[in-house]
């Protein structure tokens, strides 16, 4: 079994983008192997904060970035990069509506879905909340709209919101952010693989490729 770690936070745009490259991979894998290749690897989404301290109420990103990057016209080249790269995988961003939130709850119910009966749930929601972010301006920091999110990709919105209301996962979540840094994840995506070596970045697919072909072949 080939365990992929994927550390990234739902507002890293790089993040959704290093996603769907990651899907074309696998889905490359499938066309020359069968889908049976899916069985012999086990993938989980890491957290990772960009901006831990990052308030609770939602502010646009557009002006985040202008005063984090150092002005309007340095965001406004960062975000067209962005976007464009994205539309290139098949993303439509819409990062004038979009409202940075912090992530906290979010990165707990990715953590909560992980261990859910639902068939790939985890990555089912982490898909839902970047849409929701990216592409539709949702405050994914609000429990209200995690809840409804959840509820529409089969989730129990009445078993979120109580998670949620809980201090459910927070313990974990700071111990897996503690671990993030303890293994050197200081940029987001990072792919981990089989807790040994690392692959930085979003990647194209046919670094992915490369990558299970030579894991897949040495445990054959």
């Amino acid at each position: 079994m080939i365990t992929v770690e994927i550390y990234s936070d739902v507002v890293c745009p790089w993040c959704y983008i290093g996603k769907r490259r990651w899907e074309k991979a696998l889905a490359a894998l499938v066309m020359t192997n069968g889908e049976e290749v899916l069985e012999q690897i086990q993938v989980a989404y890491r957290p990772y904060q960009l901006d831990p301290t990052a308030p609770t109420e939602p502010s646009p990103v557009i002006a985040v970035y202008a005063k984090k990057f150092g002005g309007a016209d340095r965001a406004a080249e960062i975000i067209a990069t962005v976007t464009q790269a994205a539309k290139d995988e098949g993303l439509d961003f819409r990062m004038d509506i979009a409202q940075r939130a912090n992530t906290q709850s979010s990165h707990r119910l990715l953590e909560f879905a992980l261990h859910s009966q639902l068939p790939d749930g985890q990555s089912i929601l982490k898909e839902r909340l970047l849409h929701a972010y990216f592409s539709e301006g949702l405050d994914i920091g609000d429990s209200a709209t995690l809840m409804t999110l959840a509820a529409e990709v089969g989730f129990d919105s009445e078993v979120v919101g109580s998670f949620l209301q809980s201090d459910g996962g927070v313990e974990q979540l700071q111990g897996d952010l503690q671990g993030a840094a303890e293994i050197g994840v200081t940029a987001v995506p990072t792919f981990v693989f089989n807790g040994e070596f690392a692959v930085p970045g979003a990647q194209d697919p046919e670094v992915f490729v490369r990558v299970l072909t030579k894991l897949l072949a040495a445990q054959a």
